[in-house]
């Protein structure tokens, strides 16, 4: 599938911003499934300093930094992007979560050792004892790993409701186990949370969804928007994504932006700014498959 994509990031400020210094995961990457065919950033006012770079985990970072007074600041990405769908996996052909675990904690091997740093806790990520509760419903004993998580996904999109207007970046894990709603960050960094609680490596996914579902299927959650999924290794297999909020294992609908422990490494746009008193923040985001033009 080939995906036009536009994302739109526009900053208001109540007062001038002298200076502003940001950082933009912005940049589709390539992985075995999907291609980066074209990208290109353009950035208003214009930056007097623009330079990228690939981050720890691979992705491409771009620094800007505007100098000049204003009260509006523009970042528009566009993107051509190849996807070629996944087949599904069978989560019962994986080995059991506890051998995972153990396996993990043992092994020597570059895959083992690349995945295992994400089995830790990170800022928006902590280890819970009362998500390893809510998880161990899914992970019994000797249960195959995968089979395991797609069963923790279901339950989570079940249990959970999709509110916009019930969290914010800032709102931790535990007001959202309790709130029982949020968005597609709140119910990844959960999942997340539940895994590596249980000793289980997995990874944050910020990407995009298909904005216009194909004829007769429903609207996922999450389109027009950047989306956020999770990604579990399985040794001998690799990494293998579920999307919480959906209820789903992506295919060729979900392009991969970048990933990291949270949403505090991939966030799309954050920086700092000198000036500016109170703002607003507006994205919008089009995924466009070629055919529907």
């Amino acid at each position: 599938m080939l995906y036009q994509i536009t994302h739109i990031t526009a900053y208001e400020y109540s007062a001038s911003v002298s200076l502003c210094q940001n950082l933009a995961h912005l940049t589709p990457r390539t992985t075995d499934e999907q291609q980066c065919l074209q990208t290109s950033l353009s950035i208003s006012p214009e930056p007097a300093v623009l330079s990228s770079r690939t981050d720890y985990f691979g992705n491409q970072l771009t620094f800007f930094a505007v100098q000049e007074p204003h009260r509006k600041l523009t970042v528009t990405a566009n993107h051509l992007v190849e996807v070629t769908p996944r087949v599904p996996i069978d989560g019962s052909l994986t080995l059991s979560w506890e051998e995972v675990r153990d396996r993990l904690r043992a092994s020597r091997s570059r895959d083992c050792l690349q995945a295992y740093q994400f089995a830790f806790p990170s800022r928006h990520v902590p280890f819970s004892n009362e998500l390893i509760e809510y998880a161990r419903n899914s992970f019994v004993t000797g249960r195959p790993l995968f089979e395991a998580v797609l069963d923790l996904t279901a339950r989570i999109h079940a249990d959970f409701e999709y509110d916009p207007q019930a969290t914010t970046i800032s709102t931790p894990i535990h007001e959202v186990f309790q709130q029982r709603r949020g968005v597609c960050q709140d119910f990844s960094h959960l999942q997340i949370s539940c895994l590596r609680s249980l000793g289980i490596p997995a990874r944050y996914i910020s990407g995009y969804l298909r904005t216009m579902p194909q004829a007769g299927k429903p609207r996922l959650v999450g389109a027009d928007a950047t989306h956020a999924w999770v990604s579990v290794f399985c040794p001998d297999i690799g990494w293998l994504d579920v999307d919480p909020t959906n209820n789903l294992q992506p295919s060729d609908k979900h392009v991969v932006l970048a990933w990291g422990r949270d949403f505090d490494d991939v966030s799309p746009v954050k920086g700092v700014i000198l000036g500016g008193d109170q703002h607003s923040i507006g994205v919008s985001v089009d995924v466009t498959a070629t055919e529907e033009k």
